[in-house]
């Protein structure tokens, strides 16, 4: 029971962690970034201050070849730009991207529209914003801002367009500065054509080395620059290796606890178990026989205190995402969410070899005891 209580806390903390890494992954691809995107060469190092020096082609028929590659559900173009957007007597900077929506829908599907619609058509006069943004220019559905820009000749240049909708993701920094418009009328705003970047959505996160592959195989390093989600996710990686590091810790704790609750628990069963010891070794059995009977009694109370630990998890996992777990605002997210604990072969397996592990070493003490008590001084033990 001290092993399964264990490892029922290790494997619901586990799930909790890896259902976080899941679901912020999701968002980062599906609000952000998408699976991969592909660039000017050294635009994400020196573009951010001059994109118009790194603009793609338009793409049509370079989105055809792109979107045949096996594992790709969808690419689009995203032509980035900033300014300032006017409302009224409120002027604020904020940071753009011109988008097509219908290419758009299944990489944003992470953007969720509080108030109003998403964009609809690459050449409306319309726009939507982070509700971080709206707040600051004080806007609501149906007003129209002024978007003022320089352009890539480095003139000024303004476009009228009306507020169609309110997003949040999960992050509050991109809610607060962002918006999006419809591709042409952010080309025409900034007076180029083509984009940025374009942006691929995979049936699956695990295609994207595969499919990266692939590109690299046929898109000239000199022309393009192919860049994985993982490389751009800096938040990401950074909470990953933090809860990592955290869970380890915990792992530790609940390996100690195990420890010296087992060798506790068997160095008594030795001193109960005296007389039968000195008994079987008068008898002729060997000393290391002794000894490895201790250790697979140790190794079979781990065996079973884990895989009922991970049987009790796995319900218990069940039943907590069922209700689900409220959770406040985390740094960097202006909105609470509902947690889950995620329950992975890979968590099963873990949480039975952290099981087997430190009871096995548990054991490890209290044999060697037993296999060299003193076959006369054990025979007369508590008589």
């Amino acid at each position: 029971m001290t092993v399964a209580g264990g490892i029922l806390a290790f494997s619901l903390a586990s799930g909790f962690i890896a259902w976080i890494f899941v679901d912020m992954r999701d968002s980062t691809v599906r609000s952000q970034l998408g699976h991969v995107q592909i660039v000017r060469p050294d635009y994400f190092d020196k573009g951010i201050a001059d994109p118009y020096s790194y603009l793609l082609g338009s793409g049509r028929a370079e989105f055809e070849k792109l979107a045949k590659v096996d594992g790709v559900v969808s690419v689009t173009p995203r032509l980035a730009f900033s300014g300032l957007a006017s409302l009224g007597d409120a002027t604020v900077s904020f940071i753009g991207e011109g988008v097509f929506p219908e290419g758009e829908l299944p990489i944003s599907a992470r953007i969720n529209i509080d108030i109003g619609r998403n964009l609809k058509s690459e050449n409306e006069a319309a726009v939507i914003l982070g509700e971080g943004l709206a707040d600051s220019l004080g806007a609501k559905l149906g007003d129209r801002i002024v978007l003022l820009a320089t352009t890539a000749q480095g003139g000024a240049s303004a476009v009228e367009t009306e507020v169609v909708g309110i997003f949040n993701t999960t992050s509050k920094e991109f809610d607060d500065h962002s918006l999006r418009l419809p591709i042409q009328r952010a080309r025409t705003l900034m007076r180029v054509e083509g984009a940025t970047a374009w942006v691929m959505l995979l049936d699956s996160h695990l295609r994207t080395s595969e499919v990266i592959a692939k590109l690299k195989s046929w898109l000239p390093a000199n022309a393009y620059q192919i860049v994985p989600w993982s490389d751009l996710a800096d938040f990401y990686n950074k909470t990953v290796t933090l809860f990592t590091s955290q869970i380890q810790v915990v792992k530790v704790i609940i390996g100690l606890i195990i420890v010296l609750s087992i060798s506790n628990t068997l160095t008594m069963s030795v001193l109960e178990r005296t007389t039968e010891i000195g008994t079987v070794l008068a008898l002729g059995r060997r000393r290391h026989s002794v000894m490895r009977l201790f250790i697979i009694e140790g190794v079979l109370i781990g065996l079973l205190g884990g895989v009922m630990g991970v049987a009790i998890g796995w319900i218990a996992a069940q039943g907590i995402s069922a209700v689900g777990i409220p959770m406040p605002p985390a740094p960097g997210m202006a909105h609470g969410f509902t947690g889950a604990v995620l329950f992975t072969p890979e968590i099963a397996a873990e949480s039975v070899v952290l099981a087997v592990t430190t009871t096995l070493l548990a054991s490890l003490l209290p044999a060697l005891r037993a296999s060299r008590l003193n076959i006369v001084d054990s025979l007369r033990y508590n008589q």
